[in-house]
């Protein structure tokens, strides 16, 4: 009796380590399925065995945004192919471009696409012209907000001057980028390719602009190669926020 509870004892002990193993190769993202099968059951006990299915790293998000949009053009190309290929992007677009064009900007909107406020005329904050950039982004959020009926939350100040003042004047939250191929002044392909897919990390924001061929065409092949070297694009507040 005693040989027997001591061995129900160790059957415990072993299949509580079994589950706790289990329990942190899931949440460290080792391994994307593990199972314990019985072998065999015999008079010395119960054998487990551990069997790795697959494995697999850790998803690397990344995220790819557009400035000074939407192009009549160039923009629905550009959706077109984000489309084609399930990838989302941040769009932050000018006011007056969005009067324009509320048809691309609605479409942004229904397929997913995040869209934010790049001040109505493309407007860059200077010492002198605060109320006037303050004006722009009010004008702005409102044009995208009777088009998408969504709120704005957030801003690309052009240039990247920005005032921390209007974040809580506005309740908005300025974005920035850490990867920039120059893609508006450039129209050789391969170079703004490059540009971005030698260096990108995990978590990077790309800034390129939707307004150019040359552009489109590079955030296309910018992404099919990321997604072969396994990157996940995900809108602005992913990367923010999560």
């Amino acid at each position: 009796m005693r040989r027997r509870i001591k061995g129900l004892i160790l059957l415990d002990m072993i299949l509580a380590l079994i589950l706790l193993w289990s329990a942190a190769v899931r949440q460290n993202g080792a391994y994307s399925g593990v199972q314990a099968d019985v072998a065999n059951v015999g008079a010395t006990g119960t054998v487990f065995q551990i069997s790795e299915e697959t494995v697999t790293e850790d998803v690397k998000k990344i995220c790819l945004t557009f400035d000074d949009g939407p192009h009549p053009y160039y923009t629905e190309q550009l959706l077109d192919g984000l489309k084609k290929r399930g990838v989302k992007a941040t769009f932050f677009v000018t006011g007056e471009h969005a009067l324009l064009h509320p048809d691309i900007i609605k479409r942004m909107s229904e397929e997913g696409h995040m869209i934010g406020n790049h001040t109505y005329s493309h407007l860059q904050l200077g010492s002198s012209n605060l109320e006037e950039f303050k004006e722009e982004l009010v004008r702005t959020n409102e044009v995208l907000e009777e088009i998408t009926d969504q709120e704005v939350i957030y801003v690309r100040p052009p240039y990247g001057s920005w005032d921390k003042r209007l974040e809580q004047e506005l309740n908005m939250i300025p974005v920035l980028w850490n990867v920039d191929p120059l893609d508006w002044c450039r129209t050789d392909v391969s170079g703004i390719v490059q540009n971005v897919v030698v260096d990108i990390s995990e978590n990077d924001i790309i800034l390129m602009h939707d307004q150019y061929k040359s552009s489109v065409t590079a955030a296309l092949e910018i992404v099919d190669e990321l997604l072969e070297k396994g990157y996940e694009f995900v809108t602005v507040e992913e990367i923010l926020f999560e």
